[in-house]
């Protein structure tokens, strides 16, 4: 019973992974940096403790916090994120720009 619970976890969350924000954020990491292995580790704990928190913490949030609130902070991180990518991958075009002219 507990190895049945335990696959078809594993397949839900791999098949809601496939394409989504965090594959494509760990795609643009790994793109910007010489070092795959860092990025896979780095990603994979992060979700691993991600998901550590939402099955601890269940729905209980939700009994403290109003949904609002919760799809708010949901939505000002990934604002967040996307920017600081945003302002990053100009700051690596203008590096490369700038090497290319020394060059």
């Amino acid at each position: 019973m507990i190895l049945s619970l335990l696959l078809s976890t594993f397949l839900t969350v791999f098949v809601a992974e496939l394409g989504d924000k965090t594959q494509l954020a760990t795609l643009t990491i790994s793109g910007t940096s010489n070092k795959p292995l860092a990025v896979f580790l780095g990603s994979s704990s992060a979700l691993v403790f991600a998901s550590l928190l939402g099955a601890l913490t269940g729905g209980s949030i939700s009994s403290f916090l109003p949904e609002i609130v919760l799809k708010s902070i949901a939505s000002i991180t990934f604002f967040i994120i996307g920017i600081r990518l945003f302002i990053n991958s100009f700051a690596i075009h203008k590096e490369e720009k700038g090497d290319k002219e020394n060059n």
